[in-house]
């Protein structure tokens, strides 16, 4: 996530949408959104996204006042992203030719087994999109990532490893989350802007080669982000990547 927030102040109107007795939360406060829109920017912020299903209070500020939180953003050199449909919003770096714009959201490094398992989840929700929620098992897709396994490494340090991946997924980027038993979780649709189809026509052809030879490499980016790898993570092979705030 990015690394400070500074409330904007000032100069932009207020929209008139929120009705959380904005401005003058407190004495001096000079902001110009109410309470509510201010939690939601901050969970934005905070990253990696905003779920309507997880926080339907805050999902429910975004929406009603989505000008003033794009504009927050905006002096941050920020872009919102909303998708109302699988109800959730992130933000990433502006992108334009207009000006030289800082970078607002932190690059980190994925690791190779890290960006193929976004594959095989992004592909997994691809396939299963149109039968609503997708949910998967946690070995169904350890099991496509077994071509990955090069001679140097036993099948229980490899295991470790996919695990490790596994509750990335999980905890740090948040694109799956736990359905019922351990094993079992349910594909976030945020996936789906995280990971287009270009990223995965590009970075995809890559993988399957690598799996054919039995080797790894250095591939390409993939949107997402997340912090340094977690103990027992893939050391090499890291791919930099942009993308949410994590």
């Amino acid at each position: 996530m990015t690394e400070t927030f500074s409330t904007a102040t000032g100069s932009a109107p207020t929209t008139g949408s929120d009705t959380d007795a904005a401005p003058g939360l407190w004495t001096g406060d000079t902001g110009v959104i109410g309470e509510q829109a201010r939690r939601a920017l901050l969970e934005l912020i905070k990253g990696p996204y905003l779920s309507g299903v997880k926080a339907p209070a805050l999902w429910s500020a975004l929406l009603a006042d989505e000008a003033g939180i794009r504009s927050r953003l905006h002096e941050l050199f920020l872009e919102l992203i909303v998708d109302r449909v699988g109800e959730f919003a992130f933000v990433r770096n502006v992108s334009t030719d207009e000006l030289k714009v800082p970078s607002a959201v932190r690059t980190a490094a994925l690791t190779f087994l890290d960006t193929a398992m976004l594959l095989v989840l992004r592909q997994m929700l691809l396939a299963g999109e149109g039968d609503g929620r997708v949910i998967v098992g946690r070995e169904d897709v350890f099991e496509q990532l077994r071509v990955y396994r090069t001679p140097d490494r036993d099948e229980s340090d490899f295991n470790k490893r996919l695990n490790a991946t596994w509750l990335k997924m999980k905890n740090t980027l948040r694109v799956i989350h736990q359905a019922g038993a351990e094993d079992r979780a349910e594909i976030s649709p945020v996936l789906r802007l995280i990971v287009d189809a270009d990223q995965i026509a590009a970075v995809g052809a890559e993988y399957r080669r690598i799996a054919e030879t039995g080797g790894s490499g250095v591939l390409g980016d993939v949107g997402g982000s997340e912090d340094a790898d977690p103990a027992g993570a893939d050391s090499a092979d890291t791919d930099q990547t942009e993308g949410m705030t994590s």
